[in-house]
């Protein structure tokens, strides 16, 4: 499919402005861990090309889709209830500089599907807010890896950061953390499969997950703080199936599985497979690092809606009974 660099200025106009804090030079223990080779994805055009019926139209009309989720969160020694919103939007993304084309002066830009992943939870009397944003480009024929993830973790004992890009075959890595075993950090690793990317993958061809055993996937940036593990690849058993179970609703719905041996963790991605491919959600279970029992992270689809949701940014209650009608508190 080809779309007018016109037509794609227009869209991104309705999107919203995302800014990257930048981080702060100096001070910056820098370590070298490309020690393994990177596993591609297949070089496929995405389903958005391949699709001008359903998937084009879908994601290119001026508006976010926004989701919201149930989440029985694994933290410490328990459950702990709370809430997930998972926001998929498409915009025009500098492939130089990886932030997104405000200005259209640089001739470096693709169309790229970005996910902004937000959690919140409480555990006893506080509370954690956690943000993941993915940015992956459309056209995997021309870029088959994600350019970028950035992600942030609050909680009132302090505030982490995170980052990675990608710089030819190699994702370099920030990390700036309050705690003084991790400090500040600075590390390059092969461009291996992200976690963090299935979910874009999903909505724009699930086809193309890489399914084998021994595969080499760099686990989610969220997994990784709240466990406070090193960022590098892990041997994973990555499959796709027909979902067979119980807790999860929708149509033609699949699992994709990922299971870290090394974690005794598995990952689980339920989805629709048919167009635009839903989450319906996930289970992700593993060890608590505080006991050692196995306890499992679920979260379930509540509501999906469509709508320009940076233009609605004032305290009117036209508003207010929208952000209601989601359900998002």
């Amino acid at each position: 499919m080809k779309r007018s660099f016109y037509l794609l200025g227009i869209a991104a106009l309705y999107a919203m402005i995302f800014s990257c804090e930048t981080p702060p030079k100096g001070n910056v223990e820098t370590v070298n861990t490309a020690t393994v080779s990177p596993t591609p994805l297949p070089l496929a055009s995405s389903a958005f090309e391949k699709s001008s019926v359903t998937l084009d139209k879908y994601w290119y009309q001026g508006k976010g889709e926004l989701n919201v989720y149930e989440l029985e969160q694994n933290r410490y020694q328990g459950i702990h209830p709370g809430e997930a919103l998972l926001i998929f939007v498409t915009e025009d993304f500098l492939t130089d500089k990886q932030v997104k084309n405000d200005s259209y002066k640089d001739p470096n830009s693709t169309a790229i599907l970005k996910m902004n992943g937000i959690t919140r939870f409480t555990t006893g009397i506080y509370d954690y807010s956690i943000m993941t944003s993915v940015f992956t480009p459309v056209k995997t024929k021309d870029f088959s890896r994600t350019l970028k993830v950035t992600q942030s973790a609050q909680d009132w004992c302090g505030q982490v950061f995170s980052q990675i890009n990608l710089q030819n075959e190699q994702y370099q890595y920030k990390l700036f953390s309050y705690f003084e075993s991790e400090g500040d950090e600075q590390k390059e690793a092969a461009a291996n499969f992200l976690e963090d990317e299935v979910m874009n993958r999903i909505r724009m061809d699930y086809s193309s997950l890489p399914v084998r055993d021994g595969l080499k996937i760099i686990p989610g940036l969220t997994f990784l703080r709240l466990r406070h593990q090193p960022y590098q690849a892990y041997t994973a058993n990555a499959s796709l199936k027909d979902y067979a179970g119980t807790e999860f609703s929708g149509e033609a719905l699949k699992v994709y599985t990922i299971e870290y041996p090394e974690f005794k963790r598995t990952l689980n991605i339920v989805f629709s497979s048919v167009a635009p491919y839903y989450i319906e959600g996930w289970t992700d279970e593993y060890p608590s690092a505080f006991d050692g029992k196995l306890r499992t992270t679920k979260a379930t689809r509540q509501k999906t809606t469509q709508d320009d949701y940076w233009s609605k940014n004032r305290s009117t209650a036209a508003n207010a009974s929208l952000r209601n009608e989601l359900g998002w508190d």
